[in-house]
């Protein structure tokens, strides 16, 4: 039998952290992803499933929501990301194909993304790192935006927390980026 130990984006035992004076931002390693693209023909059946996955509408364009169990936010048309904790979902495209059955094409995610959470005070860190304006969002946005010349996803979970999506091959430029960002913003 295989004795495999996990690691993280950055080939670590234990999630990469950095810290300023006024943020944090901290690798989220243990978070299951899986990609949720309605059939066609069939948008409205998926979007009832979500629904009842997630005890509200699914997801408009440049938004997220979570329930006790999972979250998700909107990619595309009739495309959703969900993400879940492990180790509550480690299964997760397996029990998403079981909620979802033929309404929806469901593809395994978490592998291909690195999630980091940054808290404190985002807003002066986002102004230099990417396009959004926490003056003029608010809990629930997500957004697809451009972090160190990488494309992510941006979630707004309140005024001082906020998490990243990025891809996995990229996790060390975005970190890098957002971390620089951090240390400029400390240092008005």
């Amino acid at each position: 039998m295989h004795d495999l130990t996990p690691i993280t984006a950055f080939g670590l035992a234990e999630p990469t952290v950095f810290v300023t004076q006024s943020c944090q931002l901290a690798e989220r390693p243990r978070i299951a992803l899986a990609s949720v693209a309605a059939r066609l023909g069939v948008d409205e059946a998926c979007r009832a499933v979500i629904t009842d996955l997630l005890r509200a509408d699914a997801p408009d364009p440049a938004a997220w929501l979570a329930s006790d169990i999972y979250s998700a936010f909107w990619m595309g048309p009739d495309q959703w990301m969900f993400s879940a904790d492990f180790p509550d979902v480690e299964d997760i495209v397996a029990r998403l194909k079981t909620s979802f059955g033929e309404t929806a094409s469901i593809t395994e995610q978490t592998d291909g993304w690195v999630s980091f959470d940054l808290t404190g005070e985002v807003e002066a860190v986002l102004e230099l790192v990417c396009s959004v304006d926490m003056r003029t969002r608010s809990a629930g946005y997500a957004s697809r935006v451009s972090i160190h010349h990488t494309g992510c996803f941006l979630l707004i979970e309140a005024s001082d927390r906020v998490r990243v999506y990025a891809p996995r091959a990229s996790a060390g430029s975005v970190f890098h980026g957002i971390s620089q960002a951090m240390t400029s913003a400390a240092a008005r």
